[in-house]
């Protein structure tokens, strides 16, 4: 025998899932708006403050 459906409660979960599914997606647009973009490289930055092993080493 079939079960007896429950639209109310299974509604709730559409809506649960659909709401954590928004939230997700808020959160990665939020932290891709206020990362810095990647392959952007300042080149007067670049030049000023030199990383590494060997940036002792480059400056004459």
């Amino acid at each position: 025998m079939a079960r007896k459906p429950n639209y109310d409660f299974e509604r709730r979960e559409r809506e649960k899932a659909k709401a954590a599914k928004a939230e997700e997606r808020a959160k990665l647009k939020a932290e891709k708006k206020n990362a810095p973009g990647e392959g952007e490289v300042d080149a007067g930055s670049a030049e000023a403050a030199p990383e590494g092993p060997d940036a002792s080493a480059n400056k004459i």
